[in-house]
């Protein structure tokens, strides 16, 4: 791992709340018209959590926010079934290219874990499971996730 990335639970670094809503808003919301910047602040709010979900952890550089991810219930309404997802997995362009996105990724893993999560599900625009099959996330469908294609991953852990 990269020896300058530390990771933080949100809850302990509040000040960041800011930015992540507007990363997200910007990245998810903005073009789509799916929440506004207020309702992703809000949303994000309920992840101040360190023991339990949802939960939102921090990467930092030094004194730099470079990504963020989340574990929360039930990302997506159409299948309840599915308790515990990973998603929010979101590095800041300036950062991008350094595998950040992969430790974070690991880090929530070993989260899940420490929370007794049997099995991760998310989804990713990238319907050929980028990262996420790399880490050993099985495909399992494509799904329309409003209005956005996705394809819907799990993992056991």
């Amino acid at each position: 791992m990269n020896k300058d990335l530390a990771f933080y639970y949100l809850a302990d670094k509040p000040q960041y709340l800011e930015t992540i809503a507007s990363w997200y808003f910007k990245e998810w919301c903005e073009q789509s018209g799916r929440y506004s910047l207020l309702e992703v602040k809000q949303k994000l709010e309920k992840a101040l959590n360190q023991h339990s979900l949802p939960l939102s952890i921090v990467a930092l550089r030094g004194d730099e926010l470079v990504g963020v991810a989340e574990l929360k219930f039930h990302e997506m309404d159409a299948y309840l079934e599915y308790e515990h997802w990973l998603g929010g997995v979101f590095v800041s362009p300036s950062a991008r290219g350094a595998n950040i996105a992969k430790h974070l990724v690991l880090y929530l893993i070993d989260q899940a874990k420490r929370l007794d999560i049997k099995a991760l599900y998310l989804q990713t625009e990238s319907l050929g499971g980028g990262l996420y099959s790399k880490l050993e996330f099985e495909p399992l469908f494509e799904a329309d996730s409003k209005g956005v294609r996705v394809l819907v991953m799990k993992k056991e852990i």
